[in-house]
């Protein structure tokens, strides 16, 4: 199959799946071909994820798509009528990072009774995170040193972790479909950022 019409496959099956979440596909598709431009799709990850806010019913989409250059994010909402709307109305975001930014793909397995785990079986859930920089998080706790009668002030002690996105998909909730969707999107894009030439 050529470039032209596998890139032509490829986006026409971005635009299926977005359709199939049934979540405002022609806002979500927009909006992510929008940002998407003319380059081509190497690989896409659409997520529904619904949410019980109180007495309410939220939903939320996330699509992931992997070019040639870049990582693009889209993240859709709804939100119900309030002091600033008089109708529910949907928020739309997309955020274009280059692969060259990325500083991490990090994929958490869960599988099931791994005494009898066998290579090629589909785990249960998958977590998905990527980091790029734009957001951080520090955790600090207070340091001590191995005196256990020690008052001394040690100050603290933490870690700083890139925590830009994190996707959690499993086969109960998602369907088996979508966790070897998200393990394949995130082999293409932990392939794509060994490149550090980008």
């Amino acid at each position: 199959m050529d470039v032209m019409a596998k890139t032509s496959t490829t986006t026409q099956g971005l635009r299926a799946a977005i359709e199939r979440s049934g979540y405002y596909p022609a806002l979500v598709a927009e909006a992510v071909e929008a940002a998407v431009g003319g380059d081509p799709i190497q690989s896409y990850l659409v997520h529904q994820e619904t949410t019980f806010d109180q007495n309410e019913v939220r939903r939320h989409v996330t699509v992931l798509v992997l070019t040639g250059t870049r990582f693009i994010v889209s993240h859709t909402d709804e939100q119900a009528a309030d002091s600033t709307s008089p109708t529910p109305y949907a928020t739309t975001s997309t955020e274009s990072v280059k692969l060259g930014r990325i500083s991490s793909v990090v994929v958490s397995r869960v599988v099931g009774n791994p005494e009898q785990y066998q290579p090629g079986t589909l785990p249960r859930e998958v977590v998905l995170t990527i980091g790029w920089g734009a957001v951080s998080r520090i955790d600090l706790e207070p340091a001590a040193c191995g005196d256990p009668n020690c008052e001394a002030d040690h100050g603290y002690t933490g870690n700083s972790t890139a925590d830009d996105l994190s996707l959690r998909v499993s086969e109960a909730g998602d369907g088996p479909e979508t966790v070897r969707q998200a393990l394949a999107f995130a082999q293409a894009v932990s392939e794509a950022t060994a490149d550090t030439d980008r």
